[in-house]
């Protein structure tokens, strides 16, 4: 949610917010709902004056025993147009509040127009040989069956089998232990659904209300990321500056309808309804949240470069970013099956934008409230990162080499297949 004050101070900051996301909200509806409320409420506050004194009235013409009849009958008119106006108010402020819903995140002063490559890490083409595609060789292997996904639940899912589950469980394992040993993050298991209110507090609805899964009987939805719960844990609480920085991790599955993606991606794995993700959630001061970033940033890479994995790291631009990020970098690792880069991770700051949604204040030490800064990050998104190691790592002879770091994870096994 913005600082609905500086959106009054300087709306053209927030126009230009919305040209440079290519967004479509109103600002000038906003700013003239604003308006129309304010002016009702301060009519309205005037009118129970007005009605006070009136009451006053009433009681003194009572005490002396004389007719206060036409003096009720203006009060009751007062309440009547009391009541009205409030009336207004109210449907005045729901239609604010919706419209509010929609005013993205203000841009950190870095945020480019354009992507732009920030590092790079790793060699990329080193196989000597032409590489499979993912399907094929997982298939071949006995990895992963797309044919019986889709026979259980149709396309865009997948079913790992056999090493490929091992594996799948064993980068959940890897990254979990990794950040809680090493990046210090306090691990979470949550629940995969979640209500209404989380979705708003960490800026999901009503943005991708269309990708989201539903439940028909309760108000539930699947999460499509570990972020919304972990960012309500504090939902309506107000923190103190000294217990900062939280560091929170969380392993889930996540749900995603990938609306209006059809014909992008439909063969294999790497835009599926479905998936594993270790999340990062950090809540920190706002003077130190983008030093946190750039930790994060550094979470990350830890876990690529020790599987091995060829990165390019890109600072979005003000069109590709989420709706809730103030700024955010995104993680590519390059796929020599397919020959191409795939995301993996997008780690944010969302400077006070959720905290504001979701209610959660900050107590400063020198004693104000304010609201603390929340950020977020894929520590990683496994499907890819499978992926990546499978197309990468293979051999020549058709087998596929563990990175070092996860043998631990697969009961030592250094290679799979052959």
């Amino acid at each position: 949610m913005i600082d609905v004050k500086k959106l009054r101070e300087n709306p053209a900051l927030f126009k230009d917010v919305v040209r440079r996301r290519r967004e479509s909200v109103d600002i000038e509806e906003i700013l003239r709902l604003d308006e129309q409320r304010r002016k009702k409420i301060y009519e309205v506050e005037n009118l129970k004056k007005a009605k006070n004194r009136l009451s006053e009235e009433i009681g003194r013409f009572k005490k002396e025993k004389q007719d206060a009849d036409e003096i009720i009958a203006k009060s009751k008119e007062l309440i009547g147009r009391i009541g009205g106006l409030e009336t207004e108010v109210k449907e005045i402020g729901e239609k604010f509040d919706r419209l509010l819903l929609w005013v993205p995140n203000i841009l950190h002063a870095s945020v480019p127009d354009e992507d732009a490559i920030v590092k790079e890490w790793g060699e990329v083409g080193k196989l000597d040989f032409e590489p499979l595609a993912h399907w094929d060789l997982g298939e071949a292997l006995g990895l992963i069956d797309l044919k019986a996904a889709a026979k259980l639940a149709g396309s865009r899912f997948v079913l790992f089998k056999g090493l490929g589950a091992l594996l799948e469980r064993a980068l959940v394992s890897f990254c979990l232990d990794v950040h809680t040993r090493e990046h210090g993050y306090q691990e979470i298991s949550p629940p995969v659904l979640a209500n209404l209110e989380c979705f708003i507090g960490a800026a999901q609805f009503p943005k991708l209300v269309l990708e989201m899964y539903q439940c028909k009987d309760d108000p539930l939805y699947l999460i499509p990321t570990a972020e919304v719960p972990l960012i309500n844990l504090h939902r309506d609480e107000t923190l103190t500056e000294d217990k900062l920085p939280l560091r929170y991790t969380a392993y889930t599955t996540c749900f995603r309808r990938e609306a209006g993606s059809y014909g992008k991606d439909v063969r294999g794995m790497v835009r599926i309804h479905q998936f594993d993700k270790v999340e990062l959630v950090k809540f920190t001061s706002p003077e130190r949240s983008y030093e946190e970033l750039e930790k994060m940033v550094g979470d990350v890479e830890v876990i690529l470069q020790r599987l091995g994995l060829p990165y390019k790291v890109k600072l979005l631009s003000a069109g590709e970013m989420g709706f809730q990020s103030a700024k955010t970098y995104d993680f590519d690792v390059w796929a020599a099956g397919q020959k191409r880069w795939l995301e993996v991770s997008s780690v944010s700051n969302c400077e006070a934008f959720q905290a504001r949604r979701a209610n959660i204040r900050l107590r400063l030490k020198n004693g104000e409230l304010g609201y603390p800064h929340i950020l977020n990050g894929s520590g990683v998104a496994l499907p890819r990162v499978f992926i990546a190691l499978v197309e990468n790592n293979q051999t020549r002879d058709g087998r596929i080499a563990i990175p070092e770091c996860l043998r631990p994870y697969m009961h030592g096994l250094e290679y799979i297949g052959g």
